[in-house]
């Protein structure tokens, strides 16, 4: 009896843990996000107390003049890709993958980062629980194959670096020089099938 009971008890003890990590978890990204949007808020004031500065030695009339006629841009400026370094410094585009196994609990599986449109940093959440390795038959088919050898056939520059728990399981994979958002977006996509199919 002592030892079902302690069996229960370290179980009861096991799923509240989990609980707890979640939580830990979701507390930290949103606390992240919050940080983020602070930060990309007082960028858009520094902007704005820049223009206000700079315009202030203009004359009313040319002020209202340039409110009521914006420049004019064409379509293809809305959906230029080409990523200049100086325009994105400092941005930061976060994505995060969740598993539903059941109605009641989203698990965070992973939290992609893309600075600068130029890096990725790719953080798996409880690797040794994910368990995915550099030599995995699943990590090489979906990822390797399915998402860097095709971006580094269009761009040769492309870098990628691991950062290992316990020896052989992935926790980090950072990867360089990107020239696309579309990269990114392929990136995400096949992390998400590699995690599907590893959960």
């Amino acid at each position: 009896m002592d030892s079902n009971s302690k069996e229960d008890d370290t179980e009861k003890l096991t799923q509240i843990l989990s609980v707890i990590q979640n939580l830990y978890y979701k507390k930290k990204e949103q606390l992240e996000d919050l940080e983020l949007e602070i930060s990309e808020i007082q960028s858009v004031l520094t902007q704005i107390n820049s223009l206000i500065s700079n315009q202030s030695f203009s004359s009313a009339d040319e002020l209202y003049s340039k409110l009521h006629s914006p420049e004019k841009k064409s379509i293809e400026d809305y959906f230029n890709e080409e990523i200049s370094e100086e325009k994105f410094k400092g941005t930061n585009i976060k994505r995060k993958i969740f598993s539903n196994q059941n109605q009641e609990e989203e698990n965070l599986l992973c939290v992609l980062n893309l600075y600068d449109f130029k890096k990725v940093e790719i953080k798996f959440i409880d690797p040794e629980r994910r368990g995915i390795q550099e030599t995995s038959e699943n990590f090489i088919n979906i990822f390797l194959k399915g998402a860097l050898i095709k971006i580094k056939e269009n761009n040769p520059n492309l870098s990628i670096s691991y950062r290992f728990k316990n020896v052989d399981k992935i926790e980090y994979i950072n990867i360089s020089n990107l020239s696309s958002i579309d990269d990114y977006d392929l990136i995400t996509a096949k992390i998400r099938e590699l995690l599907a199919y590893e959960h």
